[in-house]
């Protein structure tokens, strides 16, 4: 499991649900015509005609990145509502929810944000830690980066991944108030990569995180 469940962050968002960022929108403004895939993913760089990203137009900072190119596309094709783009900042935003309902050891919103096998994890890291006593008081400085590095459209689920590069000032105390760990003056440079899927045919926007990982 990734060492970034050790950290903890103060965060705005935890009133919201994943699919309130990633998929839903506030239904306060109006609602845009769904466009054509291509029109979505105009500022993808474009493939070759085997469907390879063409090398020549690499981007220091891609959006999406080339290895995802192929699959974002045909997320996109078959459902009309995403964009790259907008998932990337509710995925960030998703981000936060998560880190901060497993750092204060909010159980039952990570049972709405995660699924089975991600909760069960942090289920066990957060009874662990009440066990030893500690208590986690950390905060997220900045997410500096966050692009999708992959992504992949299996029958009508969709999977998209997204890598984070973060800087996390973290403190860990013991039951009497103590520091045992970390410091909220020096951050710490975090990298991760998240996997969250859909059913594009589901009538259900929420996208759920099926996996955590440290980047390569």
């Amino acid at each position: 499991m990734t060492t970034v469940v050790i950290l903890a962050m103060v965060s705005a968002f935890l009133a919201f649900r994943l699919y309130s960022v990633l998929g839903k929108r506030t239904g306060h403004e109006q609602q845009p015509l769904p466009r054509a895939a291509d029109d979505r993913l105009a500022a993808a760089p474009p493939l070759t005609a085997k469907g390879e990203s063409a090398p020549d137009k690499a981007d220091p900072d891609p959006l999406v990145g080339f290895k995802a190119l192929t699959g974002v596309r045909a997320i996109a094709a078959a459902d009309s509502q995403f964009e790259p783009g907008r998932f990337v900042e509710g995925a960030k935003m998703a981000y936060r929810m998560v880190l901060e309902a497993y750092w204060k050891g909010d159980e039952e919103t990570l049972e709405t944000l995660v699924d089975d096998d991600v909760r069960a994890a942090f289920v066990q890291a957060i009874g662990d830690r009440k066990a030893a006593g500690h208590v986690l008081e950390n905060r997220l400085v900045a997410i500096e980066k966050a692009s999708i590095s992959d992504a992949s459209l299996d029958g009508q689920t969709a999977r998209v991944t997204v890598k984070f590069d973060a800087d996390i000032a973290a403190i860990t105390r013991d039951g009497e108030g103590t520091v045992i760990a970390g410091s909220m003056s020096d951050a710490v440079p975090t990298h991760d990569v998240w996997t969250f899927s859909r059913n594009v045919r589901s009538a259900d926007p929420n996208w759920i995180l099926v996996d955590t990982d440290e980047a390569a």
